[in-house]
């Protein structure tokens, strides 16, 4: 997909037009059902996380997977835990934990197969998405790889659009400083180009640029080159 259509779901204006251009998404990469859910865990011990989700989850759905014990056995909560890369599921992974009879609940309702994907972030924050549908995910290993490339693309982006709209508060206001040569790298990185490429154009070596990105990542609060240019853009330091 174009980038440009990332960038329509991280900068989406408000939480409809983010929830909209999710499912559009979704749809375009042929899953009806996406949920997307901030999940903020309390820093301190007794006190209980807090969940935003949005999505197109069907209302019979939820309220037939809110038990709390199924939600303990599920396979996908288990590893997105842990996980930080895109995963499949689909009733064998169920069966082989044990939960067969969860999948039973779930494919009644159309999620048989799918996509879950977490990233954790800093400040106790973790950032959840899952795309469902009814048939099997394509076999081509090149389609896979381009589907679970596209998806965590898609949950990077998704994720700046739901901290900033979802939990504006966790955002704070302070706004990093970054240097002009900070500044210059990130608008390169920014165009799609790679370390190596950006250390070409600015006649310095690849070394150089990753040190640079390192000092960005961490001024910034991001993990990839994909939030810092989100993060850089939202507090227009680019």
């Amino acid at each position: 997909m174009l980038l440009e259509r990332y960038y329509q779901v991280s900068q989406a204006p408000d939480v409809a037009a983010f929830e909209e251009r999710l499912v559009r998404f979704a749809e375009e990469l042929e899953f009806p059902h996406v949920n997307a859910i901030l999940v903020m865990d309390p820093p301190g011990p007794g006190e209980r996380p807090e969940f935003i989700s949005i999505g197109n989850t069907p209302q019979a759905y939820l309220e037939a997977s809110r038990d709390p014990t199924a939600c303990a056995r599920d396979p996908v909560n288990r590893r997105l835990k842990s996980l930080s890369v895109p995963f499949i599921y689909d009733q064998d992974l169920y069966a082989a934990s044990g939960a067969g009879d969860l999948w039973e609940t779930q494919a009644a309702y159309g999620y048989r197969t799918g996509v879950a994907v977490a990233l954790h972030l800093p400040d106790y924050r973790h950032f959840l998405l899952g795309v469902d549908r009814d048939t099997v995910l394509p076999r081509e290993e090149n389609r896979l790889s381009r589907l679970m490339a596209d998806l965590q693309l898609l949950a990077v982006h998704a994720q700046d659009a739901a901290t900033r709209l979802l939990a504006p508060d966790a955002l704070g206001s302070s706004r990093p400083e970054l240097t002009p040569r900070e500044v210059e790298i990130l608008r390169w990185t920014m165009e799609g180009k790679t370390a190596w490429a950006v250390g070409a154009i600015l006649g310095v070596t690849e070394g150089t640029i990753n040190f640079h990105l390192r000092n960005i990542f961490r001024k910034l609060g991001a993990s990839s080159k994909h939030q810092a240019v989100l993060k850089a853009l939202r507090m227009r330091l680019i």
